[in-house]
C-alpha cells in the first residue's frame, strides 16, 4: 500500500508538471510576440497596420484551433490531441524565428495560434479528468496564473535576446518557443490518456488500471460509478439551438459581455504592445521598453496569484465593481499622462509605467480570473458544454479585434500636432548603417480614454446583468433563469 501512495504522489507530480508546461506555453506564444515586435517592425520596415495583421493572426489561429478542439479530443483523446498542438507549437515557434518576409511571418503566427486555441480548451480538460479527486479544483484553479507565467518568461526571454543594435534580435526570441514545446511534447509521450476519455470509448478495464495509479484506492469505484453517471448525462446534452431558447438568454448575454468588457478595457494592448507604448511615451530603445514589459508582467502574475484568495472571500459582483472601476481610473489617467507627457517631460514615463502597474493589478484580480469563472457557472448542465465554448470563442474575437485596431484607434484620436514623436533607429539597407530618424507615434491618450469609457459601460452593464454566483448551488441559478429572475437579484 506503502509503494502505491508512493506512486501515487510521483505521477501527480508529472502531471502538475506537464500541466504547467501546456499553461506555459499558452502564456509564452501569447507574450512573447511584445518584445518582438519593436524588433521585426524595423527589420522589415513594416507599419503599425501590418504588425497589427501580424499580432492578429495568432489570434485568428486560436478561435480556430478552439473552434474544433471539443471534436477532436473526443475522438482522438485528450492525450493525443494535446501532442497535437505540442507538434505545431514546435514547428510554428521554428517557422516564425525563421520567417524571411511578413507573409510568412502571419501564416507563422496563424499556425502557432491554432496551437495555443488548442490547449486552451485541451490542457485543463486533460488536467481535469486526469487529476486525483483531492487536487483537481487546486490544479484546474491554477491554470489561469499559469499563464501569466508563461507571459512573464516570454517577456524575460525577449529580453535576454534584445539588443538594440542587431535588427535580427527577434528571431532567436520566437526560437525559445521551442524548448517548452519539447518539453509538452515529450512530456505527454509517458502520460496516460484519461479515464474518462477511455470510459467514453468503452474502454473500462484500461479506465481502472490508470485510476488505480493516480486516485486513492478507497475512491476508485467512486470514481468509476461517478464517470458512468456523467457519461450518461453527456448522451443526454442539448444541441446548439437549446442555448438560444428565451430563458437562457440572460446567461448568454452574461457569457458574451464579460468577455467584451473584459478584453474592450483593452488589456491585450498592453500584454502585446506594451514595449511598443513605453518606448512612445519615452524609454529609449526597445530592449527599455521590454524592461517595462517584464515588470508588467511580474505585477501580473502577483495579483492573479491574490485573485486565487480573494475570489471566494469577496464575491464576484463585489470584486467585479472594485476591479473595473481601478480600471476605469488607471486608463483615464494614463490618458491624461500621454496628453500631457511635454509639459510632464521625463517624469511623464515614470507615472506612465506606474498607472500600467495599477490597471494590470486591478485587471489581474478582476476581470482577468472573473470571466472564465463565470462562463462556467451560470449555464445549466445541459448546455454548460455548448455555453462555455461560446464563451470562450467571444472571448478570441474580442481579443482579435482589440489586437487589429489598437494602432488604428490612436491614428483616429490623435489631433493634428499632437503626435508624440520619438527618435529611433532604423537601418538604412542603402548604406549598411542604421540612422537615427523622427517618427511620429501618433498619441494614445485617446485610445485609453476610449477603453476606460467602455468600463464605464461595463459597470452600468455589471449592475443589471451580473450574477453573484458566490456559494449559490448550479441547480439555483438553473431555477432561477428559468423563473425569469433577474441577474442582480440571483442570491436575494
Amino acid at each position: 500500500m506503502e509503494k502505491q501512495t508512493t506512486y501515487n504522489k510521483n505521477l501527480v507530480v508529472i502531471i502538475a508538471a506537464v500541466a504547467a508546461t501546456g499553461g506555459l506555453l499558452f502564456g509564452f506564444d501569447t507574450g512573447v510576440i511584445s518584445g518582438a515586435i519593436p524588433f521585426f517592425q524595423q527589420d522589415f520596415q513594416l507599419s503599425n497596420s501590418m504588425v497589427e495583421n501580424i499580432t492578429t493572426a495568432g489570434l485568428i489561429g486560436a478561435v480556430i484551433g478552439a473552434m474544433f478542439t471539443g471534436r477532436l479530443s473526443d475522438i482522438f483523446g485528450r492525450r493525443k490531441t494535446i501532442l497535437g498542438a505540442a507538434i505545431i507549437f514546435v514547428v510554428g515557434a521554428a517557422w516564425s524565428g525563421w520567417a524571411p518576409n511578413p507573409t510568412d511571418l502571419i501564416l507563422a503566427r496563424l499556425f502557432i495560434g491554432l496551437a495555443i486555441g488548442i490547449s486552451s480548451f485541451s490542457v485543463p480538460l486533460y488536467i481535469a479528468e486526469i487529476s486525483p479527486t483531492k487536487m483537481r479544483g487546486r490544479l484546474v484553479s491554477l491554470f489561469q496564473l499559469l499563464i501569466t507565467i508563461g507571459i512573464l518568461v516570454s517577456y524575460l526571454s525577449d529580453l535576454a535576446f534584445a539588443n538594440n543594435d542587431v535588427l535580427s534580435s527577434w528571431r532567436p526570441m520566437f526560437y525559445a518557443g521551442m524548448i517548452p514545446g519539447f518539453i509538452l511534447l515529450i512530456g505527454m509521450l509517458f502520460l496516460p490518456e484519461t479515464p474518462r476519455w477511455l470510459m467514453s470509448k468503452g474502454r473500462e478495464e484500461e479506465s481502472r488500471k490508470i485510476l488505480q495509479r493516480i486516485e486513492e484506492p478507497a475512491l476508485v469505484e467512486e470514481s468509476i460509478q461517478r464517470m458512468k453517471q456523467e457519461i450518461e448525462q453527456d448522451k443526454e446534452k442539448a444541441g446548439l439551438r437549446e442555448i438560444f431558447r428565451p430563458w437562457l438568454r440572460t446567461a448568454l448575454i452574461i457569457a458574451v459581455g464579460i468577455m467584451f468588457f473584459q478584453q474592450f478595457v483593452g488589456i491585450n494592448t498592453v500584454i502585446y504592445y506594451s514595449p511598443k507604448i513605453f518606448m512612445i511615451v519615452g524609454f529609449e530603445g526597445a530592449r527599455a521598453g521590454i524592461w517595462g514589459a517584464v515588470s508588467v508582467g511580474v505585477i501580473n502574475v502577483l495579483f492573479t496569484i491574490l485573485s486565487l484568495f480573494m475570489i471566494d472571500r469577496l464575491g464576484r459582483r463585489k470584486l467585479y465593481f472594485i476591479g473595473l472601476s481601478g480600471i476605469v481610473i488607471s486608463l483615464m489617467a494614463l490618458g491624461m499622462v500621454f496628453a500631457f507627457h511635454t509639459a510632464l517631460g521625463d517624469t511623464g514615463k515614470w507615472m506612465a509605467i506606474a498607472f500600467v502597474w495599477i490597471y494590470i493589478a486591478f485587471f489581474a484580480i478582476s476581470l482577468g480570473p472573473l470571466g472564465w469563472l463565470i462562463i462556467s457557472e451560470i449555464f445549466p448542465l445541459r448546455v454548460r458544454g455548448i455555453g462555455t465554448s461560446i464563451g470562450s470563442l467571444s472571448n478570441w474575437f474580442f481579443n482579435g479585434v482589440v489586437a487589429f485596431t489598437f494602432f488604428k484607434i490612436v491614428k483616429l484620436f490623435t489631433a493634428s500636432g499632437t503626435g508624440i514623436i520619438t527618435h529611433e533607429k532604423i537601418y538604412d539597407a542603402t548604406t549598411h548603417t542604421f540612422v537615427t530618424k523622427a517618427i511620429d507615434n501618433g498619441n494614445p491618450a485617446g485610445a485609453f480614454w476610449l477603453y476606460a469609457f467602455i468600463g464605464v459601460l461595463g459597470l452600468i452593464w455589471g449592475y443589471y446583468y451580473l450574477p453573484e454566483t458566490k456559494d449559490v448551488p448550479l441547480e439555483k441559478i438553473e431555477e432561477h433563469w428559468r423563473k425569469g429572475g433577474k441577474p442582480r437579484d440571483l442570491k436575494k
